[in-house]
């Protein structure tokens, strides 16, 4: 450090809940900070009374200390959705935040400080991040840190190589096989654990801008060409094009508070970095969290392209297995009611080109439901139950009665569908392999839920396609199976599936069942009636039903 101090202002756009903002502001002062004059600009956007008294609270105390603090009122009353799942960011919230950070980047550059410190409130840091990453003398850089974007999926960075969210290196115009994609996000996520300094393609959320940077002409302005998601990968593609390189640190992992449950982190986190333990460049990071601390199996591909590969990239390959030995028993476990006159026919004659047995509720219908069941799968062993009353008003009841009836079948394969879902065509070319393969006992897909016959919705309120949920299992009788006793969604499967070895495939399945007007309408009247206040949904999805202009994007086979 030269003699006069490097001067750097933290800036920070702040929504947050008061005790995620505690640990934040906590963090903030743990900083160590010699040769630094660190001054502050923090956007109150806050709808908790509670948070904005937290932050006048820090601006009293550091400034009787250390440097100044800003806190320039949002002027906004918006409302950010979030949960235990994740996090949902509409378009309007997306440019609100990309003007606050345009502010921080006018303050700093006007009053000539040397770094502006964008940092997202939600993160906690190692004492010694802002220091090391002013000596890594990188006029862009950001400090990794590992997220959970869904539960039970795997910890992943938050920067990336290309395009959206590609953690794979490509060179332009490169064809890359499924395994080579396989193969090269390994490569990265296995990367980004060891501690060292890479360029990437993207980044944000903890990144240090250097003043040259700013002069340049660094923005969070939207690239109008551009249709990415999100203001950060504008700020990158600008910066990219002013020929700025961009690079992630990877000696002083954040923690990232990304919903509630993180919060029990912090206590661990802040032994292991404050005072004389805090680790040195060089010496293992402090994170990530082992991926054996996600139910989610470690081949994820961050980005979820809507035209699939040809093979699947998520599948570990194993030695071939000779195509004459002969396959697992593949059984279809499936409840159905009323469903004569929607999509069962078409389903059940997709699925009888590769299962091998049905078990099959007829949850109490009124119309010919179960004998098109029976009528399609003629030929294959079907056992049918039916309700003379309806257990729907309690799904776990349901889903364990079905379960049952599917165990005492002896099976090997489960495959657990609705009468509205039907895998993509690749399925029946590729099942065989799927079941035949003996290094995971439960496979993940993603779902996606058509809106008409040839469009999947896709925003805040219905972004299922962007996580994998278990639907195929194979059945080991010496598992104690348990299940999530509640009356809506309690599952598919049993809760404890994830305890066995797993992986993800990018084999679609679609949701036909939201693809018609009249269907959409009966299911918003049943899910307000089921649970009108959300209790075991979200209710403002539900709400969402009614929406007249959805965001529906192509489907591509």
């Amino acid at each position: 450090m030269s003699d006069q101090p490097i001067r750097v202002l933290l800036g920070s756009p702040i929504h947050q809940k008061a005790t995620v903002l505690q640990h934040f502001l906590e963090s903030l002062g743990r900083l160590k900070l010699e040769g630094i004059q660190l001054d502050f600009f923090f956007i109150d956007d806050n709808q908790d009374g509670q948070s904005s008294e937290l932050l006048k609270a820090f601006k009293a105390s550091t400034e009787a200390n250390t440097g100044n603090v800003l806190i320039q009122p949002s002027g906004y009353n918006d409302t950010y959705i979030r949960n235990d799942t994740t996090h949902f960011w509409s378009t309007n919230l997306v440019w609100k935040v990309a003007t606050f950070k345009n502010l921080m980047i006018q303050r700093a550059q006007t009053l000539e400080y040397d770094y502006l410190f964008l940092l997202d409130s939600d993160l906690i840091l190692h004492p010694d991040t802002l220091s090391h990453l002013i000596n890594t003398e990188k006029d862009i850089i950001s400090e990794v840190f590992w997220t959970q974007w869904q539960p039970d999926t795997m910890f992943q960075p938050q920067v990336w190589m290309h395009d959206e969210y590609n953690q794979w290196d490509q060179l332009p115009g490169e064809k890359l096989s499924a395994e080579d994609i396989r193969s090269r996000f390994h490569e990265f996520i296995n990367r980004m654990q060891v501690p060292g300094i890479y360029e990437v393609g993207g980044l944000g959320a903890c990144t240090l801008i250097s003043k040259a940077a700013i002069v340049r002409g660094v923005s969070y302005n939207p690239v109008k060409n551009i249709s990415f998601w999100g203001e950060d990968r504008h700020f990158c593609i600008r910066a990219a094009a002013l020929g700025i390189p961009l690079f992630v640190d990877t000696h002083y992992p954040a923690l990232h508070l990304y919903r509630d449950s993180d919060l029990s982190k912090i206590d661990e986190f802040v032994q292991r970095t404050s005072g004389e333990t805090g680790i040195t460049p060089g010496s293992e990071p402090v994170s990530p969290p082992s991926q054996e601390d996600s139910n989610q199996p470690e081949d994820s591909v961050g980005s979820l392209e809507s035209t699939p590969p040809e093979e699947d990239p998520l599948l570990e390959k194993e030695a071939a297995i000779p195509a004459s030995e002969k396959r697992p028993k593949l059984t279809l476990a499936m409840i159905v009611k009323n469903e004569a006159n929607r999509f069962l026919r078409q389903v059940l004659e997709e699925h009888r080109k590769y299962i091998d047995e049905a078990v099959i509720i007829d949850d109490g219908s009124t119309d010919d439901t179960a004998d098109i069941c029976l009528e399609v799968l003629a030929g294959l062993p079907v056992t049918l139950i039916r309700n003379t009353e309806s257990r729907f008003s309690n799904e776990y009841e349901l889903r364990t009665q079905l379960w049952q009836e599917v165990i005492q079948t002896e099976p090997e394969w489960i495959l657990t569908l609705d009468a509205d879902e039907v895998f993509e065509n690749r399925f029946a070319q590729q099942v065989d392999e799927l079941l035949r393969q003996t290094k995971s006992d439960l496979l993940c897909f993603r779902l996606y839920d058509f809106w008409d016959e040839n469009h999947y919705r896709d925003d805040q309120y219905w972004s299922s396609h962007y996580s994998f949920r278990p639907f195929l299992l194979r059945y080991n009788k010496d598992l104690n199976y348990t299940w999530k006793n509640s009356p809506q969604h309690c599952g598919r499967l049993p809760e404890n599936v994830f305890e066995v070895p797993h992986q993800l495939s990018l084999l679609r399945i679609k949701h036909l069942g939201w693809s018609r007007l009249e269907f959409r309408l009966e299911k918003f009247a049943r899910y307000m009636h089921l649970d009108p206040e959300g209790q075991y949904g979200w209710k403002e999805q539900y709400i969402s039903i009614l929406d007249e202009q959805p965001h529906l994007v192509p489907w591509v086979e």
